[in-house]
Parts: structure tokens; sequence; C-alpha cells
């Protein structure tokens, strides 16, 4: 059973799940389409992880969920064939050789291609007999994604996947990803905390809060709806008359205020304009939730 071209990749419809006294998700509704990059955007406890076990099948929930057609609960060692999950790429068992990685997801994964993992890693100073202990942390990056690369997923989920590692080698993974692996049969769910160093892979944004989606759209609506202004003191009762969604002091007496479907030319005669970047948007929706 494959889902029809026309169908959602992911098709969520009042999701619940309670953990205790603690609503894990509360309602959550939203749709991922093929060929898209989305980042899963929200605080610590916001309910991003569980919504991905609840994609992957790796937990129970109340409401209605589809992925490439099928229910995770009932259909998942179907659905896996089809699914690649990736947790953070810098924990790997340290006395596992790079041979057995790669014997190891030959034999889990269907869609697993050896040769094409072979021919990524001839490019590399990886060899079948080093141990994960003997690799830096951007060899251990090579070798996921040789590992990802080589399967033929067509809903490929990452949860913080460069957890640990520093700047370059969380772009080289981004940049990789994006040159060696995605292409439009293919749809990437991530979630990071680091909101910047993803923002220009990106098609499609969803915030999350107390497990409801508070945000869900694509990118270039994001920067059609947001403005952010540079407001001089001589301008600040006018800009607030406008009802900025927040707004922060800078120093030399401006102030950066964010509007919410304010036009853009209107917000023009108040000061200097620019399209938000991703967290300072993500702070100001979620203002209160750190409290």
């Amino acid at each position: 059973m494959n889902a029809a071209v026309s169908e959602h990749v992911v098709s969520a419809r009042g999701l619940r799940k309670a953990y205790k006294n603690k609503l894990a998700l509360d309602n959550a509704s939203f749709t991922v389409d093929a060929g898209r990059i989305v980042g899963l955007i929200g605080p610590n406890g916001a309910g991003k992880t569980t919504a991905l076990k609840a994609i992957l099948g790796l937990t129970g929930f109340e409401g209605e969920l589809r992925v490439l057609g099928l229910d995770p609960r009932t259909h998942r060692d179907e659905l896996m064939k089809d699914v690649c999950f990736i947790a953070d790429v810098a924990v790997l068992p340290r006395w596992l050789r790079v041979g057995e990685a790669i014997d190891f997801v030959a034999g889990v994964h269907p869609r697993f291609d050896r040769a094409k993992c072979e021919r990524f890693l001839a490019n590399t100073k990886l060899n079948p007999r080093l141990r994960v202990r003997e690799l830096s942390k951007g060899m251990i990056v090579q070798l996921h994604l040789a590992l990802v690369m080589a399967i033929d997923a067509r809903l490929l989920v990452l949860d913080e996947p460069t957890l640990g590692l520093d700047i370059l080698y969380r772009k080289e993974f981004y940049q990789r990803l994006l040159e060696d692996y995605f292409d439009e049969q293919k749809t990437i769910l991530v979630t990071t905390h680091q909101v910047e160093e993803i923002e220009h892979i990106l098609t499609d944004v969803m915030f999350i809060r107390d497990g409801r989606m508070v945000l869900s759209a694509e990118m270039e609506h994001v920067s059609d709806r947001y403005t952010e202004v540079l407001v001089t003191s001589e301008q600040l009762e006018s800009a607030r008359a406008l009802k900025p969604i927040d707004e922060r002091a800078l120093p030399f007496g401006k102030t950066v205020m964010l509007f919410d479907g304010v036009p853009k030319l209107q917000l023009a005669a108040l000061g200097e304009t620019r399209n938000p970047g991703l967290a300072d948007l993500f702070v100001a929706i979620m203002k209160g939730t750190y409290a």
C-alpha cells in the first residue's frame, strides 16, 4: 500500500498524548508535503520528540495520523521501508568499526545501497577497520552521512542531528545533505536548537509550544507576514499604535519592533524594515514559555 501522489507525506489531525499529568501533544494538527525540508522547532518539553515518535510509530497517541498513507501504529514495519531516522550523529558505540556500522545498516534497512555508501566513503579517510573511538568528530559526521545517503528513503527524520558538533561540522552536515541527498522525491523533517544554521535550507517551518502548533507556514509566507522595523524614539508611539507582537530596546534610543500582517509599505514610514531571522521570530512567539 503506497501513499497516493496527492496525499501529504505526513498528515496529523488532533494528535493528543499525555504522560501522567502533562500533555505532550495537545490537539496538534499539521501536514508535511513531499519534496520539502521542514523545521520543527520548539523549547524543551514542547512536544517535538513526542511528535517525531508518533510519526515513527514509536509511541501511542489519540487522533488521526497518516505517514506516507499509512497509520504508524498499525503499519510500522511497512512504513520503515520508506522512512529513515537519525538522532544525534555524535552518538555511536565507541567500539564499533566502520565496516560493522555499514553491515548493521545493510542488515536492517531494505533500501540501503552498500555500493553507494562505499563510493561516498572512498572520498574520505575512513576505512572499514577503524573503530569509532579512533575517529574525529568530522569523520563521524562523514560516516553518518554515508549511511544516510545510501538509504533511498522517502522521508528522512532528523532529531537534533548535529548535537555536540562544532559549527564547521554542523554546516558540512547540512550542506552535504542538500547537495548529495535531497531531491523533490524526498522529504526531510528536522528538529534542532540551532535555528540560525538551518534557516537557509528550510522550505517550511513549524513552531510547537505546550504540545500545540503555534506557527506552520512556508518560509516565503513567513517573510511576507512578519516584518521587523528599526524605530527611532520620535516614531515610537506611532509604531506602538500598530500593535507590534514584540519589541526590544537597542542602544542610542532605537527600538526593534516585530509586526504580524501589517503592510510593509505602511511600516516603511516608521523606520528601516527587514525580514526577521527565524531565531528572533521564535523568541517573540515563545515569550513567556520560559518563565
